[in-house]
């Protein structure tokens, strides 16, 4: 991003950074959050505090039900209920999911010293909605790629699988091994790929996850007023049309149509396309043809 965005910045996303989330799956947030709510945040992760999703239902105090209001969950809480209201975390929220996004799960991941990699997964069954979920991933600490980093896949999130499928994918070209400063915090859309890697540190590593599910259609949530500017439009285009190094060759097309897809109804213009890939897909005469064709 060409404007670091800090706590404090709670101005929606902007069309660039749309684009970077269409055609890669997430955004990248380093920093954003102070050190003082990070030092809060990981006591309330290492105490339990903030406890997993996944433990006993006699444990948390926070489990939610899903579907309800984020704004109604971890309200009690100074370190992770104050990061999720921070301006900048409800911006990028709003900007992709809309306002008023609703809690779907949370869960506390420990990478502990020695501990294997996680086999490669996405965070879902099968989904082929139009509407996508936002899962926000928060690095109250320093990340390396010793200590046990977030592993993505950029661009992996239109190849719909189901869960572990794609376990025995080992080193894909492009693939983005995390290596980040203390608050910083991934917006990830559902599908995408990831997993989180062995550790060769000597302490665990924490990381609050949280996936949110959108309560209005996701169009036109962001500051659109700059796709005026003839620069950025292009270079909205150039970033949806941008293969990533996975990609095998010509069937990086297949991207191409589901980026544009995706900002189109994102953006509301039903005629955005990259070159005349969704145009052919709709072209209306060819039931017409049939008919006065011989």
């Amino acid at each position: 991003m060409s404007t670091p965005r800090t706590a404090e910045r709670g101005s929606r996303l902007s069309s660039i950074e749309i684009a970077e989330f269409v055609a890669r799956g997430f955004l990248r947030f380093d920093g954003i959050v102070p050190d003082e709510l990070n030092e809060i945040a990981l006591a309330e992760m290492r105490g339990g505090t903030i406890s997993s999703g996944d433990a006993p239902p006699a444990l948390p105090r926070d489990r939610y039900t899903p579907g309800t209001a984020l704004s109604d969950c971890f309200v009690d809480s100074p370190g992770v209920g104050a990061v999720l209201g921070l301006d900048a975390i409800r911006a990028i929220l709003e900007s992709l999911v809309g306002p008023r996004p609703r809690y779907d799960h949370h869960a506390v991941h420990v990478r502990r010293a020695g501990e294997p990699s996680q086999p490669l997964h996405a965070d879902a069954i099968i989904d082929t909605r139009a509407a996508f979920d936002v899962q926000l991933m928060y690095y109250p600490e320093a990340v390396t790629a010793r200590g046990g980093g977030t592993l993505l896949v950029p661009g992996s999130h239109f190849r719909q699988v189901n869960e572990q499928d794609i376990a025995r994918y080992q080193n894909l070209a492009g693939q983005v091994l995390l290596d980040c400063p203390a608050g910083t915090v991934l917006a990830l859309h559902h599908g995408l790929w990831h997993c989180g890697r062995r550790s060769f540190g000597d302490a665990p590593r924490y990381m609050f996850k949280i996936r949110v599910n959108p309560s209005v259609p996701q169009v036109r949530l962001w500051d659109t007023t700059d796709l005026e500017d003839p620069g950025v439009a292009e270079e909205v285009r150039t970033i949806l049309a941008r293969p990533e190094p996975w990609f095998e060759g010509a069937t990086a097309r297949l991207e191409q149509v589901q980026r544009a897809a995706l900002f189109r109804r994102m953006s509301g213009d039903s005629s955005f396309q990259l070159e005349y890939w969704l145009g052919r897909l709709e072209n209306q005469a060819e039931p017409r043809l049939r008919e006065i064709l011989p």
